[in-house]
């Protein structure tokens, strides 16, 4: 059996850029929403002529689509990242441009027939509603409010659970911008963690779910979890995620 010390110094190496998931595999799963946003993403595609990633992370996910649009664009605002997302999607002729996720769209009014995002950390609306063209749409997986609460609660202590991701308070947003939701699903998703490397992982790489986490800043929540997953085989949380599509109406 691995010291507790040394699990903490593997999770705390591991490389966080992309969102490649594979060195997970044994140490912790994760329940995939019923609707498969890859697939889903992928139909969605092959029917237009330009589509708009936003927040494409490593491009991981967009890279798995089997067909790509003639106009295919990237964004995305953490430097290591951009590397990864341009050789991922080199074979789909994509580009990649570096913007902030809370900044205005460097693209034309009207230049997008769709656009898609998964987990997006912000949703510019606005921004939204402007790029796409008439009869487009917005097609997005995103994280709900108190997704992974049970960790943060056991790192942090309780914490209050903001509206702002309440699926509902998301989709008064899209309409007050002009948009139409014609689809609206949540979901309730386990997670389980089999040892206190993967969750040292996870929280540096999804570092929304324990703000400015850091081991020596966490130490002894750390060893408390450690001890709890040893003694139960696991540490289980829920995700929450949701599924939103919102068209711009054509006339």
């Amino acid at each position: 059996m691995r010291s507790f010390e040394d699990l903490v110094a593997e999770g705390n190496a591991v490389p966080t850029e992309g969102w490649n998931v594979s060195w997970f595999e044994g140490r912790a799963t994760e329940q995939r929403p019923s609707w498969g946003y890859q697939r889903l993403i992928g139909e969605r595609l092959a029917g237009v002529e330009s589509a708009l990633d936003l927040q494409t992370g490593g491009g991981e996910v967009l890279a798995g689509v089997p067909v790509a649009p003639p106009r295919l664009v990237a964004t995305e605002s953490w430097a290591p990242n951009l590397e990864i997302a341009r050789h991922n999607l080199a074979k789909h002729g994509a580009s990649v441009v570096s913007v902030l996720d809370w900044e205005d769209l460097p693209f034309d009014s009207s230049s997008f027939e769709l656009v898609i995002s998964r987990h997006p950390t912000v949703t510019i609306w606005p921004e939204i509603a402007r790029v796409l063209e008439p009869g487009g749409s917005y097609l997005s997986q995103q994280v709900g409010a108190g997704s992974v609460r049970e960790l943060t609660d056991f790192v942090m202590g309780p914490q209050p659970v903001g509206v702002e991701r309440d699926p509902q308070a998301v989709a008064s947003q899209a309409e007050a911008v002009g948009l139409e939701v014609v689809e609206l699903r949540p979901e309730s998703l386990r997670l389980e963690f089999f040892d206190i490397a993967a969750v040292v992982h996870f929280l540096r790489k999804v570092i929304w779910i324990v703000p400015g986490f850091t081991v020596e800043a966490y130490g002894e929540r750390l060893r408390a979890l450690h001890e709890q997953i040893e003694a139960d085989g696991s540490f289980v949380a829920t995700t929450e995620r949701f599924l939103i599509e919102a068209r711009k109406p054509a006339g």
